[in-house]
């Protein structure tokens, strides 16, 4: 299987990449990067018309190639990826979050046995805050933090500076049934974490990379 791997962070490809090694190391990749598409998101505040149009584009590149499914990586462009999604169906199409959501809920749900659950949303990047709570479910309370500085931390360099960034951050997600980490560059940082929590920690490399050798056959 040949997938197709759009990003829109240049630390994205390597936690995916990782987590198919571990998990279906079989498929082919592609990675397709713009990495001005969040700068430009962070100088603009909000998405636009051209940004849906040049995921678009991406995706008709990736889809010329051979790709049997598209996988993207940046979380604060589910809009775009919902246009792309459409355009290309019946081709399995994901957002970057929507496998860890799916698993971040019904292990959520689980814990709280009756109760309104509480998934604890950790961003590096401040956009997805904005754009991903409205993903998941009505009968969750998602609960959000932004680990400042972590993401400036990791563009850096500071890899270790990162990961400590987002532990310290994520503390205030503590009495959550779960925490889902948004960012694909935040998954290095799940061990972290989960022992400042001391909660379930999903992360969206290994949950995306299961959901779709489900969705394609072979």
């Amino acid at each position: 299987m040949r997938i197709a791997l759009i990003h829109a962070l240049r630390h994205s490809p390597p936690p995916i990449e990782a987590a198919f090694r571990r998990a279906w190391p079989e498929a082919v990749l592609m990675n397709l990067l713009d990495d001005s598409l969040s700068a430009d998101l962070a100088r603009a505040g909000a998405l636009t018309p051209a940004m849906t149009e040049r995921f678009l584009t991406l995706s008709r590149y990736a889809a010329g190639t051979g790709a049997d499914a598209i996988l993207f990586t940046c979380s604060a462009f589910g809009p775009c990826i919902e246009a792309v999604a459409a355009e290309r169906a019946p081709m399995p199409v994901l957002k970057p979050n929507q496998a860890m959501i799916e698993a971040a809920v019904a292990e959520a749900r689980r814990i709280a046995a009756g109760r309104r659950p509480r998934v604890g949303l950790l961003a590096s990047f401040q956009p997805t805050l904005e754009t991903m709570p409205p993903e998941f479910p009505g009968d969750v309370e998602v609960v959000t933090c932004l680990a400042e500085g972590s993401l400036a931390a990791l563009d850096a360099g500071d890899a270790e500076g990162h990961d400590q960034r987002a532990a310290e951050a994520s503390k205030a997600l503590s009495d959550c049934d779960v925490v889902a980490l948004a960012q694909f560059s935040l998954a290095r940082a799940a061990p972290l974490v989960e022992a400042a929590t001391g909660r379930p920690v999903f992360t969206t490399p290994d949950s995306a990379v299961a959901k779709l050798r489900r969705l394609l056959p072979g």
